[in-house]
């Protein structure tokens, strides 16, 4: 799977994550759902915009690599 593709996917996933969430907190109204939310929900995004930058970095260093090679 390219670089590319499993940024699709982990995108793709946050989105899934996202809409799973809000069904979930339709259930789940405690202050431990308030802390996992600010905990773990909150700060995907902004771990997933740093794993895109850095898959978009392999994705440059793996291209040059192979072009290098042929």
């Amino acid at each position: 799977m390219s670089t590319r593709a499993s940024a699709a996917n982990l995108v793709q996933a946050l989105k899934d994550l996202s809409v799973d969430w809000q069904q979930a907190k339709a259930h789940w109204r405690d202050a431990k759902s308030q802390e996992f939310e600010r905990q773990y929900i909150e700060a995907l995004p902004a771990h997933i915009a740093r794993a895109m930058s850095a898959m978009e970095e392999l994705d440059v260093l793996l291209r040059k690599v192979k072009a290098d090679c042929e």
